[in-house]
């Protein structure tokens, strides 16, 4: 009998589903309320020396001239994550690379735009120099499909 009461604690455990705001949980994590994800800001590294994009969710980053560069993990060893990158500089673009890529397409991790099958081994987020906020790459959303970086807008 209590080998019993524990198999079912046990299994209730792996099959768990955590409701904030609700009690009756559709999902792995249900929430009934509004959601609050960790903001960074990161500045550019220079050719070579990317800074790290290894932190937060949504990231405000902020490239110089001659400091540009940002680099995601490898998407491999972060399968489902996500990170929302907006460019908030209005002179500079931001260039973002990741971990994992081997030179040469198809040798390593690289990034698909939702609607391509071509990869490329960086992305550029292009500043607002004109100052009409028509910037098609300012935010983007970058997400791991644990082998490359699938990246796209937002829809605004």
């Amino acid at each position: 009998m209590i080998l019993v009461l524990v198999l079912a604690l046990c299994f209730h455990c792996v099959n768990a589903q955590v409701g904030v705001g609700t009690t009756d949980p559709k999902s792995t994590l249900d929430i009934n309320g509004n959601l609050s994800i960790k903001v960074v800001s990161l500045n550019g590294g220079p050719m070579g020396s990317a800074t790290p994009v290894d932190d937060g969710v949504y990231l405000n980053l902020t490239p110089t001239t001659g400091n540009e560069e940002f680099i995601l993990p490898n998407a491999t060893l972060v399968p489902g994550r996500i990170y929302i990158l907006r460019n908030v500089s209005d002179s500079e673009s931001a260039v973002i690379y990741s971990y994992g890529y081997v030179a040469g397409l198809g040798n390593g991790v690289e990034f698909y735009s939702g609607d391509s099958r071509a990869s490329t081994k960086s992305v550029t987020m292009t500043a607002d120099t004109a100052a009409d906020g028509n910037d098609e790459t300012k935010t983007l959303i970058f997400i791991s499909d644990g082998s490359n970086w699938t990246y796209g807008q937002l829809g605004f």
